[in-house]
């Protein structure tokens, strides 16, 4: 059974929080049978819920045979105690419950681990609700004698000790993450990071982009690790694009500290692209959760452009008239003239680029809308390099951007433009 609070004023609605919590519930296999809220001022300290709303609770739940009370909140340890002492039955916050749904859901040894820790620092001030030989005691062996420990305390230390070796192994996989990031940098490859809520179908438009097979599925949190490709761009330049996990409307502060290794991505990639499930009910909301999210990590003022998913079930006529030209000359113009024609219908400004992961429409104005935005922030310069300094052509070719080369006397001449982070190796030649 669901139940939501209302406190203050809040950016989604009681009843739109409570449908996501259901969503993530059947993710997690549990079953909703009922749903209540209560509307307060203040939150109260003990139990959240007011004394009155905890009464109807308990009868409602007894009514419904639920066998657990999920709330749309983040509980605090002495909340949950004395909300299992009043109602005589499991409890589970929307954090524990995201918790479990990432547990399921990592697939590599880094996405385990950081589940893990954020498990345990979720669960260590909660142990004392989830023993019942509290009193115990741990019998001391020869010159270990005294009082002994109760089995709380050995499960904290226990605890303590697994979270400090957690972080030990999450700190070689970043220095790893920063060794190859480091090399990409020096490759000067663009990394475009794909962000946006769960579910609005990053890891469909990263497979559709790359002609990849990465796992997607319908349900919350099917990515937990970044996935990266290399994805070419109309003019033949290319790209690192990178899938990250989905964000979610109170998104719990211990799976954003375990996660670092996924937002660094986000954090090192030169162009974001907000993939926004166009066709959600509460997409408005989505896509304001998202750039609140963008904001708390310090990347609000990236670069990025939106990319409105699902296009094809708000405007199939328009999609289906583009797909009978497919194969027709001037393909690009019949895609640009129908995406203009729904940004105009929505009343969109620039930076928004109609798409559908599923039907593989609009990818070629995603592609070039990204194209754009890179070439943005190239940095323009003119060099002489000698031609013992071949290699550098090469990399021109290859990162850049060449509007004129000429073959003199003492090297290559070449005009062009090239990432921000290449300029330097370039320098000593600069005319």
């Amino acid at each position: 059974m669901l139940v939501g609070v209302e406190i203050g004023k809040q950016l989604w609605k009681t009843e739109d929080s409570l449908a996501e919590l259901e969503q993530l519930a059947a993710t997690a296999g549990v079953d909703v049978v009922g749903r209540i809220s209560q509307k307060l001022s203040d939150a109260n300290p003990a139990t959240l819920v007011g004394k009155g709303k905890l009464t109807e609770i308990k009868q409602m739940r007894e009514d419904l045979g639920a066998d657990i009370l999920l709330f749309d909140e983040e509980l605090t340890p002495s909340q949950q105690r004395n909300l299992e002492d009043a109602l005589d039955t499991k409890i589970l916050d929307r954090t524990g419950l995201i918790l479990d749904i990432f547990a399921r859901h990592a697939q590599t040894r880094e996405g385990r681990l950081q589940v893990e820790l954020a498990q345990l620092e979720y669960r260590l001030p909660r142990l004392t609700r989830m023993w019942t030989h509290l009193s115990r005691q741990a019998v001391g062996g020869v010159g270990l004698r005294g009082p002994g420990e109760t089995q709380l305390e050995v499960d904290r230390r226990s605890s303590k000790e697994r979270i400090s070796r957690l972080k030990n192994e999450l700190q070689e996989v970043h220095e790893h993450r920063e060794l190859y990031r480091k090399k990409r940098r020096r490759e000067g490859l663009p990394v475009v990071a794909l962000v946006g809520y769960t579910n609005a179908g990053k890891s469909t438009l990263l497979n559709a982009l790359s002609n990849s097979n990465i796992y997607a599925e319908n349900v919350l949190f099917a990515t937990l690790d970044p996935t990266t490709r290399v994805v070419s761009l109309p003019e033949g330049r290319q790209v690192l694009l990178t899938d990250t996990v989905g964000f979610i409307q109170r998104l719990p502060t211990q799976l954003v500290a375990a996660f670092r290794a996924t937002l660094e991505e986000i954090q090192d990639a030169d162009l974001l692209v907000h993939v926004l499930d166009l066709t959600h009910p509460n997409a408005e909301e989505q896509s304001a959760t998202v750039d609140r999210v963008l904001k708390e990590l310090g990347v609000g003022d990236k670069p990025s452009i939106v990319a409105l998913n699902k296009i094809d079930s708000l405007f199939p006529h328009l999609i289906k008239q583009g797909n009978k030209n497919g194969n027709a000359p001037g393909e690009e113009l019949d895609t640009t003239t129908i995406s203009a024609k729904i940004t105009a219908d929505l009343e969109l400004g620039p930076g928004y680029v109609p798409v559908s992961a599923q039907e593989q429409w609009g990818l070629d104005s995603l592609l070039k809308a990204i194209q754009d935005a890179l070439s943005t922030s190239l940095v323009s310069i003119k060099v002489l390099i000698p031609y013992k300094a071949s290699d550098l052509v090469s990399l021109f070719h290859e990162k850049g951007f060449i509007e004129a080369e000429e073959h003199t006397e003492n090297g290559t001449l070449i005009t062009g433009r090239v990432p921000e982070r290449l300029t330097a190796a370039f320098t000593s030649y600069s005319v």
